[in-house]
């Protein structure tokens, strides 16, 4: 079912400005009105009675038809999102108010009488959600109030306003933080929840005063969704093998590194989640928990409380674990309680900030990690970027242009075409609709073991495992190229080859 099935500009004013007066009507939506006869979709038997008071109240006969949530939601919110605009304003400095009317809600529960901050607040959120964003900046640009989404990796305007709103929006998003709102002199965190339909919804604020005011970055986190499958991340079968084969090690650590935001801690989970098993005892600390798995006892860093990263791991060596995640190595506290704990019988997976693999052995010396310890624990390390994926319904091939090949001269690639999306709507222009990983996996033979023991360089493991026949993650990106699936532009802005 679509909404296309269904023509709800049809449907007649007071109709849709009733139901959404209804403050609970998220399990049920009027569709079509035909002599008199309201037809309603519902999602679950609790909203048969609401559905029954709006036919009463508009005086019509009343039609139901029970649908699953996973096809109603879409439906209604597609349906949501085409409603709003017949109601929307643009947002007046003085609308604002301190309450916090709306706060905590589901995001589609927004009614046509809510202050039009609260009402632009809420759809932004609700329209960064349904689009998949990972991030939303709120932010002053040349004396316009813009608004941005992290989509792919990349930012893209999506809203711009008069910057005399910035204020409001901002004090706005502060309530929903519980941030102290009268304070824009220091930078500020908070954090909210929300629900959209059958999705719950962490959101993470930070705010920071800039030369042009406040800007807000909130960082979403859908806890709703599905921890992707090893295959799904874009791993090819030999590195499935090889990091099914380390991941299920009795003891020992492995290390996935890259930037923020490369998907380090899916892919932990991703094999996390096929050793889950009733026999072993997981237990993970992070800042925030992403994923909920059943199975595993995690645990949310909380500085305040005094729940840190080490302390924690320190904590779980009494607790009888098999297996402890940590979600990131930062200083030389916690690196020392995974390598203990990698040491005394425990299996740790855990992340750590490096442009590759080699170069994590030379940030955990440099944090104080003695090596002869670093050799005998460390299992594998593996590097990690995101690719942004070539749009399927505008991709055409190309030539390689002459500054790409020139860059690549020494590589000999042996391309001389690749595949590009042109942009469509489908991917909103930018020619790319989705990412996957390109890794680059480092298992710790006893050749490599005597180097890291060496103290040797990062470069001299680079070249290690260059004449071993590891692939690097470029040339898993090249390969990527060969087969249609990315640019050579997007290899290169994400490995800095």
């Amino acid at each position: 079912m679509q909404l296309n099935d269904f023509d709800l500009r049809s449907l007649p004013r007071d109709v849709v400005k009733t139901y959404l007066s209804f403050p609970q009507r998220n399990e049920f939506l009027p569709v079509s009105l035909e002599q008199d006869q309201l037809l309603i979709l519902v999602s679950s038997a609790r909203a048969l009675p609401l559905a029954d008071h709006l036919a009463w109240k508009l005086g019509k006969i009343l039609r139901t038809r029970m649908v699953e949530e996973d096809t109603f939601f879409p439906v209604l919110e597609q349906a949501l999102s085409l409603w709003e605009e017949d109601y929307e304003t643009e947002p007046e400095h003085s609308d604002f108010s301190g309450e916090s009317d709306g706060f905590g809600r589901d995001l589609l529960g927004w009614s046509h009488e809510d202050a039009p901050i609260v009402r632009l607040v809420n759809k932004t959120l609700h329209q960064a959600i349904s689009q998949g964003a990972s991030d939303i900046h709120f932010e002053v640009q040349d004396r316009k109030f813009v608004i941005r989404y992290r989509m792919d990796g990349g930012l893209k305007t999506m809203r711009t306003m008069d910057s005399a709103v910035q204020p409001t929006v901002l004090a706005r998003i502060k309530v929903m933080g519980e941030m102290d709102v009268a304070e824009s002199r220091v930078p500020q965190d908070g954090r909210f929840q929300v629900r959209v339909g059958n999705k719950d919804i962490d959101l993470r604020v930070s705010t920071t005063p800039t030369l042009r005011g406040e800007k807000a970055v909130l960082r979403i986190l859908d806890r709703s969704k599905n921890v992707l499958s090893l295959p799904e991340l874009g791993m090819d079968q030999e590195d499935i093998d090889l990091y099914r084969q380390v991941t299920t090690s009795p003891y020992g650590i492995v290390l996935v590194t890259g930037p923020t935001g490369s998907g380090k801690t899916t892919t932990l989970y991703s094999a996390l989640q096929e050793l889950v098993q009733e026999s072993l005892n997981i237990m993970t600390v992070e800042d925030p928990v992403e994923y909920h798995l059943p199975g595993v006892n995690q645990v949310q860093v909380n500085r305040a409380a005094g729940v840190t990263f080490a302390g924690a791991v320190r904590g779980f060596l009494r607790q009888d674990p098999d297996i402890i995640l940590v979600g990131e190595i930062r200083d030389f506290e916690t690196a020392s309680a995974a390598v203990q704990a990698s040491l005394t019988g425990h299996l740790v997976l855990a992340t750590l900030h490096t442009n590759d693999a080699p170069t994590a052995v030379a940030r955990l010396l440099e944090m104080g990690i003695e090596p002869f310890l670093l050799g005998s624990s460390m299992l594998m390390v593996m590097g990690q970027r995101l690719v942004r994926i070539n749009c399927p319904s505008c991709s055409r091939e190309e030539p390689i242009s002459r500054v790409t090949l020139a860059i690549l001269e020494e590589e000999q690639t042996g391309l001389t075409t690749q595949v590009r999306g042109e942009g469509c709507d489908k991917c909103m222009q930018s020619g790319y609709k989705g990412r996957r990983g390109i890794f680059e996996l480092m298992p710790v033979t006893e050749e490599l073991r005597s180097l890291i023991v060496k103290k040797a360089s990062a470069d001299e493991i680079r070249n290690f495992m260059q004449g071993a026949g590891r692939r690097s993650m470029f040339r898993h990106g090249l390969d990527l190229v060969g087969r249609g699936r990315t640019t050579l532009e997007e290899v290169l802005r994400v490995t800095r080859f």
